[in-house]
């Protein structure tokens, strides 16, 4: 765990110096970063992760790469919903929530058709990976 804490802390580091963009494995992906509460902690919690739209929303997929259980950042969101994005140069509050069945689908086809990794992520555990629909708050 230390050396995924360690690795998201340069990816962040590197997107805030450079307006978003990071030049290592998510170099030309669409990337942001999502500030969740942590659901135990209560304290701020940052992580990278690749995203797709769906019109104005945003779309986040909590994988984990495939792993048996949830990242703790969907956690997080689960216990409060209302978090904080970071895109590009961007920064501003919006509210996550787990698409339903048919829209999850959808959605999941939607950005492993621009990202081909997330349909070896779902052959690789028996958990349905939830997708999670980010909407800007005003």
């Amino acid at each position: 765990m230390a050396d995924q804490n360690e690795f998201n802390r340069k990816i962040i580091e590197e997107f805030r110096a450079n307006g978003g963009e990071t030049f290592g494995p998510f170099k030309g992906r669409p990337l942001l970063l999502l500030t969740t509460t942590g659901a135990k902690s209560g304290e701020p919690r940052t992580t990278p992760l690749v995203y797709s739209r769906d019109g104005k929303r945003i779309v986040v997929i909590a994988s984990m790469g495939g792993a048996p259980k949830h990242p703790a950042w969907f956690l997080n969101l689960r216990a409060n919903p209302e978090v904080t994005v970071e895109l590009g140069t961007e920064k501003f509050r919006a509210r996550a929530s787990s698409a339903g069945a048919e829209e999850r689908d959808r959605l999941y086809a939607q950005q492993a058709a621009e990202m081909p990794a997330f349909n070896e992520y779902q052959q690789k555990t028996t958990r349905r990976i939830p997708v999670v629909v980010l909407e800007r708050l005003v």
